[in-house]
């Protein structure tokens, strides 16, 4: 009886871990407009992009950016060595979506785990920037062309952002959108290549 029960209880354990998928914890969101680079290499629109393709939601970094946060030229993994992929700009060949300088444009974020958040903020590229070097701080204009304060309130799965794009932009550019959480010391970032 005692070796019944036991089998029972390893049994009913066992189907309660595998209720929660591994890494869910390690869930959180990325932009699927503009499409990402994540976006892009989960989608398989991109080869060769490493555990990414898995884990799109999952560019978590310090945060702080732009005074602090991820190192220049490691910016579009958040810093994080695993999702290295990113960072490289391939060339200046990454997919881009198309957008027009000085138009409204609806910024979506897909968030798989949901978290206590301080503020959702957009920053462009400038005319220093070449698509073919991994992303600088001195590649970007430093002040968001939108911020989206949430004062520590969770948002839902979905978030979307209006926002005017910046006007004087040409050619290929790339936006950086960082989710700031509250409760920790870490953000979440986002490259997404733009053609105007």
């Amino acid at each position: 009886m005692r070796k019944k029960i036991s089998a029972t209880i390893i049994g009913l354990s066992v189907a309660c871990i595998s209720l929660f998928p591994a890494g869910s914890a390690g869930s959180h969101g990325y932009t699927d407009a503009p499409t990402s680079r994540q976006a892009f290499c989960a989608q398989g629109a991109v080869e060769d992009c490493g555990e990414i393709q898995w884990e799109p939601q999952s560019v978590e970094g310090p945060k702080g950016f732009p005074s602090h946060g991820p190192a220049d030229g490691t910016l579009c993994a958040g810093g994080n060595s695993r999702f290295a992929e990113l960072d490289d700009p391939r060339g200046g060949a990454w997919p881009a979506t198309q957008v027009t300088a000085g138009r409204s444009y609806t910024f979506r974020w897909r968030l798989t785990a949901r978290h206590a958040t301080t503020d959702f903020r957009y920053y462009l590229t400038n005319d220093h920037y070449r698509p073919d070097r991994p992303l600088t701080r001195a590649d970007l204009d430093l002040q968001p062309f939108l911020t989206v304060p949430y004062g520590g309130r969770v948002p839902d799965a979905t978030v979307t952002h209006q926002a005017t794009i910046p006007a004087g932009r040409s050619g290929k550019q790339l936006v950086l959108a960082v989710w700031t959480i509250a409760d920790t010391g870490n953000a979440f970032y986002a490259c997404s290549d733009v053609q105007f």
